[in-house]
Parts: C-alpha cells; structure tokens; sequence
C-alpha cells in the first residue's frame, strides 16, 4: 500500500495538470527608475516580486510573462547619464518578455550628447536604435509607420509583435503607442514616422497572431485612462471611460485580444472591458500589475481570469500596519514584504546594475546648489503649484523675457524635497535635456496661445511674467493679459516670450496656434532648461520656501467656473 501510494504521487507530481496558471506581471513608464525611491519602487524592488512569482509558479508548474507597456530609459540621471542601457541591462538581468515603445523613448535622440540632430550625419532615433539592438527581449512597435515604405518601422530587434512558447501554449504579444505619442516628445527625432490607428493595428496584428496558433493575444499599450477603485474588476463606475485604452478595448472585436497593459497616463486601471482585462500601474515603478490566467493545457483556451490591483513595489513593510516601510521607520517595526507566500528578495543581478549606475552618477548626484529648502516643493497638482510656479519664474528671471511659458503638467516630473538641494534633485524634477527657447512673438500671437490653452483644463500651461484674465460672452472669449509692470498686451505689441525647444517644434500642443511649418526656429547656442534652473538656484543662495511662490491671493489664470467648450476668440 506505501509502495503503491509513493507511486500515485510520483506520477501526480511528474504529470502536468490539465490546467496551469500564466501570470502576466505589467510594468509601466518606468521612467529610468532603477532603485527605490524614499519608501517604495525601484527595478531592484520589482525584480524581488518577479522571483517570487516565477518561484510560485515554477511550484506549480504554470509560467510567467513580464512585460512594459513603454517610457523605460528617460527620468532618472543613473539612467539619463548612459541614454537608457542600464535599464536595458536591468531588464535584461530581470529576464523581461517584451517591451512597447513609448513617446520618452524618442527623448535622446541621436547617440551622444546631442538631444536632437543637428546635421544629415546625425540619426535622429541613433539611442533608440541602440537601446533596442541591446534588449534580450524584442521591442514592439506595431503602430509606428515609417511614412516612407508605409509599414511598422524595420530595426533591428524593433518588431510588430512577438510569438512566444509558454507551458505548451502560444501566446501573441502586440505593442501599440498612444495617438499622440510623436507630439509628446521630441518632435525633431520623430520626423518621417507616423502612428496608425491603434484599433485597427491590433485588429490586424492580433488576428494575424491567432492564425499563427496564437491561443491568448496580449496588448502592451503606451497609452492609458484612468480608474481610481479597484475591489471588482467588473465595475467600471470609478474609471473614465473616455481614456485611450478604453475607448481602444471597447471598439476591439469581441474574444479577439485577452488582455491589456496599459501606460502613459501614470493611473491605475485593474479592470475588464468588453471581455478584455486592462491593468496599469501609474509610474516610476511605484507599482506592478497583474493578472492571471487559468489555461487549458491542451486547447490554450482560457478557463478563468484573476485580475489584481495595483500593487505597492516596496522590499519591507510596517508590520502594524502592512504599507511600505520608509527609511526613517524604525526597524524593529518593519519586516521584509511577503509575496505569493514568500518573503521577498532583491534579485541580485539586477541589484548589481542599479549599484553601478548609482555609483557612477552619484558626484554629479549629491553635488549642492547652496540653497536650503524650508519644506518640500510637491509635485505639482495644478498649473499654479508652488513648484510650477518657481519654475516658469526662474526661466523668466534667468533668461530675461517678458513671460515664460512652460508645460508644468507633464515637464515637473518629481518634487524638490525639504534641505540641502542637489543637483539630483533638481535633475529629477526635470530629466529632459530639452533647450531654452526665446520666441519673438505677438500681442496676437501669445493671445492665441492663451485661448487654447484656457480649454485644456488639467494641463494648462504654466506661465510667469503675466496675470491672464478670461472672460465669455455669447461663445466670444475675451483675453486680457497683463504684464508684471501692470501693462496690458495688445495685440501689436511685441512679446519675448521663453519656452523650450519641446514646446517650440510642437510639443504638447501648447504653441501649435502659432507654429509654423517645421517649428519655429531654435538657436542651438541656448543652454538647456535644466541648467537655466541650476544657475538659478546658485544664485539664490541662502533658502527658498513654497509659500512665497503660492499664487492663491493672484492667480496667474483668472477664467470662469465654467467656460464653454464653443467659447473661442
């Protein structure tokens, strides 16, 4: 009897079930962030959860896919400094399956120190190239045509999308970018590439896929929307249907494409629409996704779905409470986080790149401005925050125009904490080697710029050196704009206005009102932005505090409770 039951377990463990689990663990807009940042995220912490998954399902005897959705390399300076390749090799050391290309992705430009090309010698997407030639995984871009053969881009390693072979089972994976993604970038590297529809891409590509035995098509989408509850996956009540993504799941073919990884947007999305499940884990690795699948060993075909919430990348957590644990917690407080039933340890691979980027940056990193922070400057909520504000004074003051004009809404990407400020901080808050730009514009023209921005509630952008005050009547907008001095622009007058090169080839569509074919022209003897902002604060030197940039008593922009969308000059 002991002989026969040894046996029958032999032959239990040596079988494979009739069913296994695939989970498919997302990441989204890295941003560069190789190690953890305060209390959470970091490649290093993510790894941590990736070997505990695969561990969980090697047990079991199901598989893993780990897969980006987009905006891996730009954000960081460890990352910033070398164009990318330490993420790369973090990925490749974290074993990834595949990754789509996002607009950041476009951010370096030519390889070395020039942001865009400067002569015919120069190939405008050179660190892109490179980066993906140097992926373990393909790369995926299935939406983005070169307008001179008419097809998905051609380079090497850069593909469509991607077969692979998990647990006996086919398994497709597209990669799609927003619609907007070549107008949120670098305009100058994106010159020559256009983005197909993302619906009909998928449709095509994913139909393609099943033909070729694909059983479960995954889409890695650099493009997003917006849920804030996450107990139901079925319950889209706190999502905006309006997002990208979920206009994109909506309007697919029913059963065509199984599942979702959504970006761009930086939000949480753990949701099913239209029989498509959609995760997206907001930013700079602050989370991961995930969803599993029950699979049918033998058809493919999938028998249930688990869809999880975003979950919180942190290596230790408060035990009273279970969050994340900050360095300032005492440590008899804190215990190692625990997943799929295993207390989790950074992979020490990818601990190694993250160390050796860390030390290569860190000088640079750690050197001080001389300026004391009384408190921190957060990342800006609004058009008007105090560190949105700072900013677009600092450019004005530096540089000497009657206004500047910035795109605070996606162009602060981290706040300046409260002390001693660095150089690092002050390059994490803005990462873009993006150039100043000095505009010779309009009363008119300047007006225009205001009027369209005066609809873009949300990520308006930001300006100093002028109050704007908007009014409607009968769908007629009334702009009125006065200068620091109490002047009044008119419309004849002349206006220096301070930008950036993003903003000056097209980007975010802040100056497209104005902008003439091909963007203004750029004086490529301008430093950049960033150290526009580092000169500023060395000249500062003593401290700085958020509340004396808080425009709350005179509000740059002055307009309606509610301006109608007819509302127009």
């Amino acid at each position: 009897m002991i002989a026969a039951t040894l046996a029958a377990c032999a032959v239990q463990r040596g079988t494979p079930p009739d069913e296994f689990t695939l989970s498919i663990l997302g990441t989204n807009d890295v941003h560069g962030q190789l190690s953890p940042l305060r209390d959470r995220g970091g490649l290093v912490t993510i790894s941590a959860y990736v070997d505990a998954l695969r561990d969980a399902r090697a047990e079991d005897g199901g598989a893993v896919l780990v897969i980006d959705a987009g905006d891996m390399w730009q954000g960081t300076l460890e990352s910033n400094l070398v164009e990318g390749a330490a993420v790369v090799e973090a990925y490749n050391a974290l074993g990834f399956t595949a990754a789509t290309i996002g607009n950041h992705e476009f951010d370096f430009g030519p390889v070395g120190s020039k942001a865009i090309p400067q002569d015919t010698r120069d190939d405008p997407r050179g660190a892109l190239k490179q980066r993906a030639s140097e992926a373990d995984f393909p790369i995926l871009a299935a939406n983005l045509i070169d307008e001179e053969t008419g097809r998905s881009v051609e380079w090497r390693n850069v593909r469509p999308s991607t077969l692979v072979e998990v647990a006996g089972i086919r398994v497709g994976i597209i990669g799609v970018m927003t619609k907007d993604a070549l107008h949120a970038t670098m305009t100058a590297n994106t010159a020559g590439l256009r983005i197909a529809p993302l619906v009909e891409t998928i449709r095509e590509e994913a139909t393609r896929l099943r033909e070729q035995g694909a059983t479960i098509i995954v889409v890695s989408a650099h493009a997003g929307g917006d849920c804030t509850e996450f107990e139901n996956p079925m319950d889209l009540s706190s999502c905006n249907m309006g997002g990208e993504i979920m206009r994109v799941a909506t309007a697919l073919p029913a059963g065509l494409v199984n599942h979702i990884i959504g970006g761009h947007v930086h939000k949480g999305i753990a949701h099913i629409v239209n029989g498509i499940s959609i995760t997206s884990s907001y930013s700079n690795t602050r989370a991961f996704s995930r969803v599993d699948f029950k699979v049918d060993r033998s058809s493919g075909e999938i028998i249930s779905r688990d869809v999880f919430p975003p979950h919180s990348a942190c290596l230790l957590i408060v035990r009273s409470s279970g969050t994340c644990a900050s360095p300032s917690d005492d440590e008899s407080e804190t215990a190692n986080a625990v997943y799929e039933g295993r207390a989790i340890e950074a992979n020490p691979d990818v601990t190694g790149v993250a160390l050796r980027a860390a030390a290569y940056a860190e000088e640079i990193k750690e050197e001080s401005l001389g300026v004391y922070l009384e408190s921190a400057f957060e990342h800006p909520p609004s058009t008007e925050s105090p560190l949105a504000n700072l900013m677009t004074d600092a450019l004005r003051e530096r540089v000497g125009g009657d206004i500047a004009i910035h795109n605070v809404a996606g162009g602060i990407r981290s706040i300046l904490p409260q002390g001693e400020l660095t150089f690092g901080s002050v390059y994490e808050m803005f990462p873009f080697d993006n150039q100043v730009v000095v505009l010779d514009l309009t009363g008119r023209q300047v007006r225009e710029i205001i009027a369209a921005q005066a609809h873009n509630d949300g990520r308006r952008a930001g300006f100093s050196g002028m109050r704007v005050f908007i009014d409607c009547t009968n769908g007629q907008m009334d702009v009125e704009m006065k200068l620091r001095t109490g002047a009044t622009i008119r419309d004849d007058d002349r206006v220096s206005v301070v930008a950036n090169d993003f903003l000056a080839f097209g980007g975010d569509g802040i100056l497209t009102p104005v902008l003439p074919n091909g963007g203004f022209d750029v004086d490529d003897s301008l430093p950049l932005t960033r150290d526009v902002l580092v000169d500023w604060f060395r000249s500062k030197a003593g401290s700085l505090n958020p509340d004396d940039f808080v425009s709350t008593d005179r509000p740059r922009w002055n307009l309606p409770d509610q301006l109608p969308a007819t509302c127009s000059l």
